[in-house]
């Protein structure tokens, strides 16, 4: 097997792929990954809202919505010693990246020293620093590189086609373009989508496809399943079938073998033997923490049990 990672692939060559025996597929992607990465090591992520609620946007799967009644309290931007207690928690609990979320459609010049602030604290603790904060500029990514950023979190949640049932308050091509900005800045791109939108499973493979044919690939791939919200238009969603949740990380990982793919949203609702067979199909990262921003996350020490079970090592 060559060394160079394919950067062009067809979407009917995914669809393949996809769609062959399973033991082959989670077979296959296995080899790759083990190819690229430690097969028994598994990255930390702590993911916390350093400003919940109040969303303008109308993302149908979204607790932080202003457009629907999930009974979520509005809290205020945090501290940035507020920010700096829960960096060193997360790697006191053994993080290696510390993640902030913040519920806006767009970074705003006026808090962007404020966010700056909060990289640079983190970066102090010897932790990689990720944010979520909406849409951002060219310069405003310049800034956020400047300050130490590592990683920016963008997703494009699933494919062009299905995005508009999703999302009416802003474009694919919006996020695409922030996706470029943060790319042309020099930031490491975090980007991925979530599975029980009510989508097709060619919209699955057209996500993987979008992702894996960008100029560079993005360097963590988070594949979410959706936390279903009272309130929300998806609440009573049908649940994704397990199998063809574990096919799409094995397709991530095949079309993105250096990137690290992220059990991410979801993973309270799956067994342990469900979480096994996304590892040995590719996945290599999960978040720690009680919280994903405001929805429930497997806990700390479930997950310590769960990982010396298979003896894979956090890092």
């Amino acid at each position: 097997m060559s060394d160079e990672v394919k950067k062009k692939w067809g979407l009917d060559e995914l669809e393949t792929i996809y769609d062959s025996p399973f033991n082959d597929l989670i077979w296959n992607s296995h080899n790759i990954h083990r190819k690229y990465h430690d097969p028994n090591a598994v990255q930390i992520s702590t993911l916390m809202s350093i400003k919940t609620g109040g969303c303008p946007e109308d993302c149908k799967y979204c607790s932080q919505s202003i457009k629907y009644d999930t009974s979520l309290s509005l809290e205020k931007f945090l501290s940035v010693d507020e920010v700096r207690e829960q960096a060193i928690i997360a790697k006191n609990n053994g993080a290696s990246r510390f993640c902030m979320g913040a519920a806006w459609r767009n970074l705003k010049d006026s808090n962007l020293q404020k966010i700056t602030d909060m990289i640079k604290e983190v970066k102090k603790l010897g932790m990689e620093s990720c944010v979520t904060l909406g849409m951002i500029t060219d310069v405003q990514a310049q800034a956020l590189k400047s300050a130490g950023l590592d990683y920016y979190n963008h997703n494009l949640d699933t494919s062009r086609e299905y995005y508009e049932k999703v999302v009416t308050t802003r474009t694919y091509q919006d996020r695409l373009d922030t996706l470029q900005n943060i790319r042309d800045a020099g930031i490491k791109v975090c980007c991925g989508g979530i599975l029980g939108l009510g989508e097709e499973k060619i919209d699955r493979i057209k996500l993987i496809h979008v992702l894996a044919n960008l100029e560079e690939h993005p360097e963590s791939v988070p594949i979410n399943q959706l936390v279903k919200v009272q309130g929300t238009p998806y609440f009573d969603n049908t649940n994704v079938d397990e199998f063809d949740f574990i096919r799409t990380i094995a397709l991530a990982r095949i079309a993105m073998p250096k990137s690290m793919v992220r059990l991410s949203a979801g993973r309270d609702s799956m067994n342990d033997q469900m979480q096994a067979l996304c590892f040995f199909a590719g996945a290599n990262s999960i978040f720690y923490g009680e919280e994903l921003l405001t929805t429930k996350n497997a806990g700390v020490n479930h997950d310590r049990v769960l990982l010396k079970k298979l003896k894979i090592n956090p890092s």
